[in-house]
């Protein structure tokens, strides 16, 4: 792993480009650079960096103003803690905007500029439009990007002259698990009030909170009052051009691959279609959330967006920006999208302590792990099965002390051994009964939102409980997957992963996905070091350690019977050794008045010429 020693573990500490991680090992920098570094981030770095320093010159008066309240001002929350995003956040924000608006960059060929590897062609960008993407790590705040663009785009054309942007947002979400996530913190426009992303009324000379005018629209709930102003939150269905989806082999019901899609009646078509909605207003911005979905432009996803675009051509206007959010933005082949124009990669959010550290058994606790022969699946991956509980086993009890609920993740390879599992830990480990909640996705990792009964009765299982598991409210202690959700599940209690599948290239998931369900911090604004427990099958363990290659180090502990549990260290009163009096031990700290004061009641009635002073010689 390539990392400066100068490299700081606080995520809210400017970053030097001379200090970002880079590929230490001459080979692989050799044969997988284009999987690794994204070839136009090291230059758009450098130029934004400078930019930064330079006080943001060039850019617009709304633009300056918003980035130095952002970043450059205390914020202090309503519960009196103090506010402050992340770097990687505010280097974000800051290269869309450099980019667009003090570079100029307006198209592919603009981009090309910033080519390091000489290996970038027109032909590896898809779009007539121009789109960016942003890399950043689960779990780093991708939500909070978003809403950071969203507000610099609104008040760019709201303040700025001949601004060819839009006060139009369509948030794209990949499906109804995201689509949940991101209602959370869009739901009544909350997120652009609890964080400070509005300046107060007066600052620079406008009325930022006032004139920030916006109506929320869900799904198909619009009621569109103006052409301005409307932000369009969607799973990407909605958006589609035509029928939602093509029918497909893998669908539940086949009855549609086979048979051909029976006409719509009135009784249940939508009330408003989404999709003609945004393709006739005016002006448009388009925001991706999970954007690895968009790699190839004969996606539905992609081809929705361009149909979009045209519509709008052909009203003499044109979709104004298309940005990109997502950890894992590559194609199948691994190669990295090549508008990525910011990259937050995972091995630095591990070192800063954004998400939690992945810890692998070590070569002596991984030796007593035994692949039984037998037919029976609980009983060919008992051992790995049982070294899992019994991990999570230790976490449990120190989390419980916090008041957090750890939670057990494990992963087979059909449904058929995802419910044998399930059984299996009810009836063998009495904390489980009626304790473990069963997902079945696609062959993909991906969440079915097909038509049959089976799949909308999974599905909204699965939102149901990705929003209680972490809460004590819930029932379930252990999650038992097909595969690993891919996105959306967003739980951050995770504490120990149990693998019993390999993963084929065809599958399409990458050892970030598998990892990052598991990666999200359960105590959210601490220093604390966190531990996500990874466990499985050999050819899964291989399958996760090709992972470092993008620079993480997985560390290796001793795990098992008798060895310590990775959980934060916790200091409390020994009340169960009996050897010790508490009471007598116990110190009574004294409160203690303070000797001097700030007292604002009364500055009225200060009156400066009362206070003796001498003059001094200025000395020149």
């Amino acid at each position: 792993m390539a990392i400066h020693p100068s490299f700081p573990t606080s995520p809210y500490e400017i970053l030097n480009p001379e200090h970002r991680w880079f590929p230490a090992d001459e080979d692989l920098r050799d044969s997988s650079y284009d999987k690794l570094v994204p070839p136009l981030v090291n230059k758009i770095r450098r130029e934004v960096s400078a930019w930064r320093e330079n006080g943001y010159e060039g850019g617009s008066a709304t633009s300056k103003a918003l980035l130095n309240w952002w970043f450059n001002r205390q914020h202090i929350r309503e519960d009196l803690k103090e506010f402050q995003y992340y770097f990687a956040q505010r280097e974000a924000v800051e290269t869309v905007i450099y980019l667009y608006e003090v570079a100029k960059v307006k198209n592919k060929y603009d981009l090309m500029r910033y080519d390091s590897s000489g290996a970038v062609s027109t032909g590896m960008f898809d779009e007539e439009w121009l789109r960016l993407v942003v890399k950043m790590a689960t779990g780093s705040g991708k939500t909070k990007v978003m809403s950071l663009f969203i507000t610099w785009c609104y008040f760019h054309k709201l303040y700025e002259e001949d601004s060819q942007l839009a006060t139009n947002f369509l948030l794209i979400a990949p499906n109804i698990i995201v689509l949940d996530r991101l209602r959370a913190d869009f739901d009544g426009l909350k997120i652009f009030f609890q964080d400070p992303l509005l300046p107060d009324n007066g600052y620079e000379g406008q009325n930022w909170q006032d004139d920030f005018q916006m109506t929320l629209h869900i799904q198909d709930d619009v009621s569109i009052v103006r052409k301005t102003g409307n932000l369009f939150l969607t799973n990407i269905h909605r958006v589609y051009a035509g029928e939602e989806s093509a029918p497909s082999f893998d669908d539940d019901n086949l009855e549609n691959y086979f048979l051909g899609v029976r006409p719509t009646g009135k009784t249940n078509e939508s009330k408003v279609d989404l999709g003609v909605i945004v393709r006739e207003i005016d002006e448009l911005v388009v925001v991706n959330d999970e954007a690895h979905h968009i790699h190839d432009s004969k996606l539905a996803w992609f081809k929705s967006i361009e149909d979009i675009h045209n519509r709008l051509k052909q009203k003499g206007c044109f979709l104004s920006l298309q940005l990109d959010v997502t950890a894992t933005p590559k194609h199948n082949n691994g190669a990295i999208f090549v508008q990525t124009v910011c990259d937050y990669p995972l091995v630095e959010a591990i070192i800063q302590n954004v998400v939690k550290h992945p810890v692998l058994p070590d070569f002596a606790s991984r030796a007593k792990l035994v692949e039984k022969r037998s037919s029976k699946f609980t009983e060919k991956y008992g051992d790995y099965i049982h070294l899992g509980v019994e991990e999570w086993r230790k976490v449990y009890p120190e989390h419980e002390k916090l008041g957090k609920k750890a939670v057990l993740f494990v992963m087979t390879d059909d449904t058929k051994n995802c419910d044998e599992v399930a059984e299996y830990l009810e009836s063998v480990y009495p904390e489980f009964k009626n304790a473990v909640l069963v997902i079945h996705t696609n062959n993909n990792g991906e969440i079915s939102e097909s038509d049959s009964k089976k799949s909308r009765e999974e599905l909204e299982k699965l939102r149901k409980q990705s929003n209680q598991i972490d809460t004590w409210d819930s029932p379930y202690k252990v999650i038992v997957s097909v595969l690993m959700l891919k996105e959306g599940w967003d739980v951050r209690n995770v504490t120990t992963i149990v693998g019993l599948r390999a993963y084929a290239s065809k599958s399409n998931i990458l050892p970030e996905q598998t990892l990052g369900r598991g990666l999200r911090r359960m105590y959210v604004g601490t220093e604390a070091t966190e531990y996500v427990s990874v466990v499985g099958t050999e050819p899964f363990m291989d399958f996760v350690e090709s992972i470092k290659s993008e620079g993480v180090e997985l560390e290796r502990k001793p795990m098992g019977a008798g060895t310590a549990a990775h959980a934060p260290i916790i200091i409390e009163v020994d009340n169960e050794n009996v050897k010790k009096d508490i009471d007598k031990l116990d110190i009574e700290i004294p409160v203690l008045s303070p000797r001097i004061i700030r007292e604002y009641k009364r500055l009225e009635d200060l009156n400066l010429s009362s206070f003796g002073h001498k003059k001094i010689d200025y000395k020149q």
